[in-house]
């Protein structure tokens, strides 16, 4: 299966799933105020996941699965559910790495707390058989997926802004690695995107951190799987440098002040 149609593929099973589920999410529980003060049903980026595994259970019985499709599996599955906990769970008034760090060390974990620490864990062992023997490259590696699954929901703040970002990231990966197989995972998690990426920019749903912390962390997936020892690093460097600018800086504020980025960012939204 190729990039493109892993894509096609994700796009289509997303949607189906999303609408088999659509009327679960009219439940008080998962009903949230959004960026305008509308009430929007959270945590939809829970079709992400199970699309996945929809495609992935489809293809093993034609296909033998890799240890790439299986890291994708378990980093799309582990965080959607850590970023569920988080969804339903998070009242916490911590915010960013120094709340919840400081929560911790005063004793209280919070969900926020638990997502970061529980995104480490999941990290750690799903790049472990692609990064080698090496404990070095397998703490870098774990870092950047972790890292990377926390920036998606530091850019889940409007409509369809995850959704964006993580096609458009997505798509320069795929062309610079000439759409290396190991992406397909990930290309079945990005179409699923963005078949609810309409919606999204509609608010008829929010992907949450269910969705953004997925969407992140199979993204870094894929650079650790596709690409050379110092290109990860590199992109571990930019990731981590925009998590630290983001404890002091305000993505939202920023795009909104550069007329490209919010002309991109308002894009495709109805208000």
């Amino acid at each position: 299966m190729t990039v493109f149609v892993a894509a096609v593929v994700g796009f289509l099973a997303g949607r189906l799933v999303w609408l088999l589920l659509r009327p679960t999410f009219g439940v008080r529980e998962l009903l949230r105020e959004n960026y305008r003060g509308h009430v929007v049903p959270t945590a939809a980026g829970v079709v992400l996941p199970l699309a996945l595994l929809a495609v992935e259970a489809g293809r093993v019985l034609f296909d033998a699965i890799t240890v790439t499709r299986v890291a994708t599996v378990v980093v799309a599955v582990s965080m959607g559910l850590l970023g569920l906990l988080d969804d339903l769970l998070g009242v916490d008034e911590a915010r960013g790495f120094r709340g919840h760090l400081g929560s911790l060390f005063r004793g209280q974990l919070t969900m926020g707390g638990t997502k970061l620490l529980g995104g480490v864990a999941v990290a750690l062992i799903a790049v472990a058989p692609l990064s080698g023997p090496a404990v070095g490259r397998i703490l870098l590696d774990g870092a950047l997926v972790a890292l990377a699954a926390n920036l998606g929901n530091l850019f889940d703040r409007g409509p369809g802004r995850a959704g964006k970002l993580g096609a458009a990231c997505f798509v320069g990966l795929a062309v610079a690695v000439a759409g290396d197989p190991a992406l397909t995972g990930v290309a079945v998690v990005v179409g699923a995107t963005a078949a609810i990426l309409l919606d999204d920019l509609h608010e008829r749903l929010m992907l949450g951190d269910t969705g953004a912390n997925v969407l992140g962390g199979v993204l870094g997936l894929g650079v650790v799987a596709a690409c050379a020892p110092s290109t990860r690093t590199t992109v571990l460097v930019v990731v981590a440098a925009l998590n630290l600018v983001s404890e002091v800086v305000s993505f939202s504020r920023v795009i909104g002040a550069v007329p490209p980025l919010r002309f991109l960012d308002r894009l495709g939204r109805i208000h």
